[in-house]
């Protein structure tokens, strides 16, 4: 089960998430990056986040550690911006924190290599839960200490906002030719050999405990919260076990003639200015 602090400060806004995060203050004089039930995207964003999140730290991924966050409303009272008020004032109660790692950078693939090894393991995670939101246009990764931290996990298992499709979504192959460490050369077949008998019925089904229940009650078709967690545990389990051999990874067919054309217009020259008759 996730740990409980009490959020006690509003420190500042991260406007690069669509759902408006913020970093907050607890009252175990920690400081966390806030993922609010308020937001746009509703409790299911959290319920990914926990459930991908303890995945990714149990099979040995780096992932800011999560906790539960009590917010009273009354903390955006003195907000100046009315978006930031409003939100605080309808997420009151319980929320979610992630570590915030201070000095943090956003990855970039042209500072920081990452070997195929680790590529793999990202890339095939990635798969597992089927994430569509670690592209190079949008890479939901941190370098902090030189270690690689993966982050924002709201975007995957896309299944769970369709229930009565879960079993035929879960079971659809991953294009990872976007993937922001496709370049890398990521060893699947390793990654599948390490992590793939890892993720057991047992280990999915502690994961899925530590979502709260309020997260996950009413949902349509499901007659208590166990139910719906247990349905968690049944799209993700086969998919493990087969995944990577279901990944495609265009962008090595692109290696093969030089980088991808994203990486390749970065690298190249800038074109000299003609010289005109009077130079």
């Amino acid at each position: 089960m996730l740990s409980e602090v009490i959020a006690t400060r509003y420190v500042t806004p991260l406007r690069e998430g669509g759902s408006l995060p913020g970093i907050v203050e607890a009252d175990d004089l920690g400081t966390y990056v806030m993922k609010f039930t308020g937001a746009g995207q509703g409790r299911k964003t959290l319920v990914a986040e926990v459930i991908c999140g303890r995945l990714a730290q149990r099979l040995g991924l780096r992932v800011p550690r999560l906790v539960q966050m009590q917010l009273d409303p009354v903390i955006g009272l003195g907000e100046p911006d009315q978006e930031v008020q409003e939100l605080l004032k309808a997420s009151g109660g319980l929320n979610l924190g992630m570590d915030y790692l201070p000095g943090s950078i956003g990855f970039d693939p042209l500072a920081y290599q990452v070997d195929p090894v680790e590529a793999g393991r990202v890339v095939w995670f990635d798969a597992l839960i089927n994430n569509v939101d670690r592209s190079w246009r949008n890479p939901n990764m941190l370098v902090w200490h030189g270690d690689l931290w993966l982050i924002d996990h709201g975007a995957t298992m896309i299944w769970h906002h369709n229930w009565p499709t879960a079993g035929a979504a879960a079971a659809k192959p991953y294009n990872a030719s976007d993937h922001v460490l496709a370049p890398a050369g990521p060893d699947i077949e390793a990654a599948a050999a390490a992590l793939a008998p890892l993720v057991t019925e047992d280990l999915l089904t502690q994961v899925a405990a530590d979502v709260p229940d309020e997260w996950l009650v009413d949902e349509p078709g499901f007659d208590s919260t166990d139910a719906l967690r247990r349905a968690y545990v049944e799209a993700l389990l086969p998919r493990a076990a087969t995944i990577h051999e279901r990944i495609t990874m265009e962008a090595e067919v692109k290696q093969r003639s030089g980088p991808p054309g994203w990486l390749a217009e970065r690298l190249a020259p800038l074109p000299h200015k003609k010289k005109s008759d009077d130079e």
